[in-house]
Parts: structure tokens; C-alpha cells; sequence
């Protein structure tokens, strides 16, 4: 049996490569592609909260327009998240109900790139 590729001596040719079809590829690049999407929204969202927090904690200039956005948009994105604990101390509050949002934001998005690539 000469020129098997079990046999010692013989012919070794690489093993032929699987040929993804064309659709599975695609849909392999769509499922990376929206994961990574909901990775960088949920990337973006807890830097934008991250911010606000250190802007309050370091009593940033409130009248500049990017001190305003940042505290705009954390507003906008913290949802119930507010008031869940109201410490006498606004800066504590702030940290640790943004920064609960912040981790509710990371988890979800996490569970949802999971999801994503394993039904993909």
C-alpha cells in the first residue's frame, strides 16, 4: 500500500481544506460584526458614565459645554438607576448609581455578545 498517507514512507499530502460556503461566511462576519457593534454601544455608553462620575468627583467646571454633555448624556442613560441608593454625600451618590448603571450596562452587554456569537 505505497503511497498512503498511514504508511511510513509514503506519500504525506496535506489534508484538503474545508471550503466554507459563501453563506456560512457571511453570516459568520454579519454575527462578529454585531457583536462587536454591541460591544463598542456598551463600550461607549459605561465610558460616557465613567466620565460624568469622575467629572462630579473632581467637581468639574458644571458651566463648560463638555462638562454638560457628558452629564447630559449620563442623565439620559441611568435610567432608574438615579436614586436606587441616596447617601447624604452627592458625590458618593453619584459614583455609586452611575457606576451601578455603569455594571448593569457591562454585564447586559457582555450576556448579549454571548448570545450573539453562540445562536450565530
Amino acid at each position: 500500500m505505497a503511497g498512503t498517507q498511514t504508511e511510513p514512507g509514503g506519500d504525506h499530502r496535506a489534508p484538503r481544506a474545508r471550503r466554507i460556503p459563501a453563506a456560512a461566511a457571511a453570516r459568520r462576519r454579519a454575527v462578529g460584526l454585531l457583536a462587536a457593534a454591541v460591544s463598542i454601544a456598551t463600550t461607549l455608553v459605561v465610558t460616557v458614565l465613567a466620565v460624568h462620575i469622575v467629572f462630579v468627583a473632581f467637581e468639574a467646571n458644571t458651566a463648560n459645554d463638555l462638562v454638560r454633555w457628558f452629564g447630559d448624556r449620563a442623565t439620559d442613560l441611568c435610567w432608574q438607576f438615579k436614586d436606587v441608593f441616596q447617601p447624604e454625600n452627592p458625590k458618593v451618590e453619584v459614583a455609586v448609581n452611575y457606576g451601578l448603571a455603569a455594571l448593569v450596562y457591562l454585564v447586559v452587554g457582555r450576556v448579549l455578545v454571548g448570545l450573539v456569537r453562540r445562536l450565530g
